[in-house]
């Protein structure tokens, strides 16, 4: 089943899509939270508000410098409710933190995953997912689907999953899922442009000029 999330902090712009269970939860990090007028520190009302709207996965990005500066982040994230997962950036010291949070039994999102071999540290770490960057892997060059097809199956076998994020269009969606991705992050603007065709609409159109009809 795809899970889908808004990767936004603006409640107003993706609230009905949580509510009529479209989206599952909220991705953020802190350009996201900045861009939305927020920062780490509404990360408690917001989970309550998201929560609230029927958010079942929300994700907070923990900040630092050093590994003990990310786990002080994290554990004030994952303080804010037994539910929240936590992301690390996928460095040196981002995988000593993101390693002894879930052997704590915290929720961890890898984050910022750009190669297969990053992906299977991740998943060597214990990671529930990792967030690798669709739209910037192919702004460097690169076949962003397949790199992260090489990232599946470098973390085949273990339980950690691919949250695809940076999706720009409603076809690198549809390519996501059909190469087996089953959680995908994204602005709510694109998600919307997901739900529609121009040919759906002419047959909407259709319908109701015959119900219409037979009305008369």
């Amino acid at each position: 089943m795809l899970r889908l999330y808004a990767d936004s902090a603006d409640t107003d712009l993706f609230a009905d899509l949580l509510s009529s269970g479209v989206l599952v939860g909220v991705t953020t990090n802190p350009t996201i939270l900045q861009a939305a007028g927020r920062s780490l520190a509404d990360s408690a009302a917001l989970f309550e508000r998201w929560h609230a709207l029927g958010a079942r996965e929300v994700f907070f990005q923990a900040v630092g410098a050093s590994e003990d500066d990310y786990l002080d982040s994290a554990r004030r994230i994952c303080a804010i409710d037994p539910s929240v997962s936590v992301k690390i950036p996928a460095t040196g010291e981002g995988f000593r933190a993101a390693a002894r949070l879930a052997r704590g039994g915290a929720s961890v999102l890898v984050t910022a995953v750009y190669t297969p071999a990053q992906a299977a540290v991740a998943s060597a770490v214990g990671a529930k997912y990792i967030a690798p960057y669709l739209g910037r892997l192919d702004d460097s060059g690169r076949d962003g689907l397949a790199v992260i097809r090489s990232m599946m199956a470098a973390m085949r076998g273990s339980d950690t999953e691919v949250l695809a994020a940076s999706v720009r269009t409603p076809r690198a969606l549809a390519g996501l899922a059909e190469a087996g991705v089953r959680h995908i992050t994204a602005k709510p603007a694109m998600l919307r442009q997901s739900f529609e065709s121009a040919s759906t609409r002419a047959a909407v159109a259709d319908f109701d000029a015959a119900t219409a009809a037979s009305a008369e």
